[in-house]
């Protein structure tokens, strides 16, 4: 007979934003909490997020993500979430110091990279301090990536 705590396992959330990697050298990776409403963790868990169109911004020394979708959701009364909102993220006082330190030297950005459920049940977000990248960068990052893919049919075929 089957544990019943085995069967009911949750499955875990995690979003990720490729496009960042694609676009960005990342420097230094950090997790933040989000400071959430009630229908938006709700909506976290049934993986309605879009991290494409985010960015981290700096207001009074606080570290907000904007532009991170969260749908609505479905069973939501009246007082569901708006989708685009700002978000306070929580960090270390330190970590926002040098952070925000190294966001005032050019060419330097916070990209939300992850975002993901703890076991405990709370949503985190991997915020990223990143540099860019030229566009012989990114092709060159391309022609790395279909190298290794084309390496591991060779081997998956036995050549």
């Amino acid at each position: 007979m089957a544990n019943k705590k085995d069967s009911g396992k949750k499955k875990s959330v995690e979003i990720i934003n490729r496009r960042a990697a694609h676009e960005y050298f990342f420097t230094e990776q950090y997790e933040a909490g989000i400071v959430l409403q009630g229908t938006e963790i709700k909506s976290i868990r049934a993986g309605n997020v879009n991290l494409r169109d985010a960015y981290c911004f700096f207001k009074k020394g606080e570290l907000y993500v904007k532009s991170m979708f969260i749908a609505e959701y479905e069973n939501g009364t009246y007082a569901n979430h708006e989708p685009r909102r700002t978000r306070k993220l929580l960090l270390k006082r330190t970590e926002l110091r040098k952070l925000e330190k190294k966001m005032k030297e050019k060419g330097y950005t916070i990209v939300p990279y992850r975002l993901y459920m703890t076991e405990r049940g709370f949503a985190k977000l991997e915020v990223v301090l990143v540099q860019g990248k030229k566009s012989y960068d990114k092709r060159h990052s391309i022609k790395e990536k279909d190298s290794k893919r084309d390496l591991a049919r060779m081997k998956k075929i036995g050549i």
